[in-house]
Formats: C-alpha cells, structure tokens, sequence
C-alpha cells in the first residue's frame, strides 16, 4: 500500500465532521494520507464553513454539487469516485464516516493491521460509546474485546479500510442504484471474492450512531413511524 485515501462523506451536521476531520489529520500514521471530505449539498452556509475548515485544517474539500445534480444521499457515487482516485494512486480507501473520532494510531495501526492478512478485503475498528463500551452497529462483538479476528458478519463503514487487493478485484460501478448504503453489500462482495473482513476490536474509536443522520434517530425513538417512512418513501436502502 502506497498511500491510504481517507474519506467523509458528510451532509450537515457540521460540528460533528469538524471533530472528525481534526481527529483524522492530527493521525500518527507512516504513510503519506490524503483526506478528502465529500460535501454531499450541505446547505450553502455549511458548505461556507466547510471551505474555510479546508483551508484552516488542510483537507480537501470536494461539493458533490459541482458533480452531480442528483439530491443527497449520494453515497453510491462517492464510493465509485474513491475507488477510481484509490486505484490511481495505488492506495487503500479508508472510509472515516462524520459521526466518528478516531484516536492518533487509530488509521496507522488500522492499516498494519491489515496488512498482516493477505487475504484481508476489508478491516474495519470497533465502534465504542463515550464510556468505552462496544456499541451499534458491532454489539455482536461484545465479549470479543482487544482481539482481531474475521467476522463473516457485515462491516459499517464507520471506520473501515479496503485495501488495494479487494479495490481491484471489486468494481463499484457495479453497485444497485437503486440502494443508498452500500456496507453491506460491499462487505458480502469481499466475501464472495474470496477476501476475509476483520474487525479490530484492539482499536476502539468513539461513534455517535447516526447523528449525521437525524431521520435515522427515528429508529430508536419511533420504530412503527421510522419504518413506516422507509418502506413508504424508499429511504435508507441497504
């Protein structure tokens, strides 16, 4: 691996990407990293402080509004547009999403880590609450803490790496557009490709489960309407 992508595809919620930004450039990592923030139409005030966050923390800032016409999400393309800088430069893409702080080796051990499983496609660090505690979307891995080991059950993207092996072997041109999340697709990918997904609960990085997404607390605080509106309106499709 020559290099690592880092990426956060970030609508609103501003606050939030700004303290995962900070946490992602401030990484004890050994390889040269290139951080990129997809804008996915914030509304225009955002998208003002975004800009000056990019130049003041030295970021790259790139407004999916200048690409494309379609309304958020869009994940789908954020994904394509990724690979294809990944496959470039000979890097692995490391997706950090915008309700996640990493520690300063989260990304470097993350990277070695992986690079100790040659049949590794996707790595992926546990997910903790404020109080160190294992939590959503990885409650499975309670009672597997400080261990790596592969997990035949999907990875989040919450911060996870796919490394260059399974970017060439995986083209994402190939995604359903009509799904707007795409973890667990990808990970079953690796899988049928012949890749293993680990999943580092050794490194732990503190995630607020859906607070780039508002909509999403809907789930927890009103199931029948969050369900109601996904099946009826089409969102959040995996």
């Amino acid at each position: 691996m020559n290099c690592v992508h880092v990426i956060t595809p970030v609508k609103d919620s501003i606050d939030l990407t700004l303290e995962t930004a900070e946490a992602v450039l401030s990484s004890d990592i050994d390889i040269p990293l290139q951080y990129t923030v997809y804008n996915d139409f914030s509304t225009e005030e955002n998208t003002a402080i975004l800009q000056r966050a990019s130049k003041r923390l030295g970021f790259e800032l790139l407004n999916m509004s200048e690409i494309t016409y379609k309304p958020s999400p869009n994940y789908m393309l954020i994904l394509q547009l990724a690979q294809f800088r990944a496959l470039r430069d000979g890097a692995g893409l490391l997706i950090v999403e915008s309700d996640v702080v990493v520690r300063r080796d989260t990304l470097r051990r993350l990277v070695e880590g992986a690079s100790l499983y040659p049949d590794c496609g996707l790595a992926a660090a546990v997910t903790v609450d404020e109080k160190g505690f294992i939590n959503y979307p990885y409650l499975y891995a309670r009672g597997q803490e400080n261990s790596v080991f592969p997990s035949k059950k999907h990875l989040s993207f919450c911060c996870t790496l796919l490394t260059p092996r399974f970017l060439e072997a995986y083209d994402f041109l190939f995604l359903d557009p009509e799904k707007n999340w795409f973890d667990v697709t990808i990970s079953h990918a690796a899988l049928d490709k012949g890749f293993r997904n680990y999943l580092f609960t050794n490194l732990p990085v503190w995630h607020r489960p859906h607070s780039s997404r508002p909509q999403k607390q809907k789930k927890y605080k009103n199931p029948w309407a969050y369900y109601w509106e996904k099946f009826t309106k089409g969102r959040d499709k995996i």
